[in-house]
């Protein structure tokens, strides 16, 4: 598969539980990537993506991708973009719950939903920045949010807990022209 055979779109109501279990497989897999545990996941369940599953709020900057390697094939990466609500921040949003399956890993899977995340944000009126928190071991990732203009801003020393093991972030934006 190379990038242009990747299909990326928008994620509705219908995609709610192969959102979440990708979504599982990637807490499971990498709990030192995700703020949320795969246990809190588990307790709250498919429904606490509702509201980002809805699309109400795309236009405005908040929306959920899936990436599929072809038509009709299961779901293989996921990303989403959450605008700050707040009006002194309304100028930023932040990339989450960035998951590609380790079965289409370096096929061109994050940078395909990453650009169409970042053509999307592009045409959100007044949306500046976006923003995102990486691994700081995590150096795949670091390269390919590089690749697209992200630069490191700072360092949140131990930014989570996983089972007593603190991780640091690294924090990253990229200005829209």
């Amino acid at each position: 598969m190379n990038e242009n055979a990747v299909l990326v779109r928008q994620l509705g109501p219908n995609d709610r539980n192969d959102y979440f279990q990708l979504r599982l497989r990637g807490l499971k897999a990498h709990p030192d990537s995700f703020g949320q545990s795969y246990e809190d996941a588990l307790a709250k369940g498919a429904s606490q993506h509702d509201a980002l599953l809805e699309g109400s709020r795309a236009a405005e900057g908040d929306f959920l991708l899936g990436a599929y390697a072809a038509a009709q094939t299961p779901l293989i990466g996921v990303v989403g973009l959450i605008r700050d609500p707040s009006d002194k921040q309304r100028h930023k949003a932040a990339v989450v719950g960035m998951y590609v399956a380790p079965e289409a890993a370096g096929r061109g899977v994050g940078r395909a939903l990453l650009d169409e995340l970042l053509s999307r944000a592009s045409r959100v009126d007044g949306l500046r920045q976006i923003q995102l928190r990486v691994g700081s071991r995590n150096e795949a990732a670091r390269r390919l949010y590089e690749s697209l203009g992200f630069r490191q801003y700072g360092c949140e020393i131990g930014a989570l807990n996983v089972g007593g093991v603190f991780h640091d972030a690294d924090l990253m934006a990229l200005f829209l022209q």
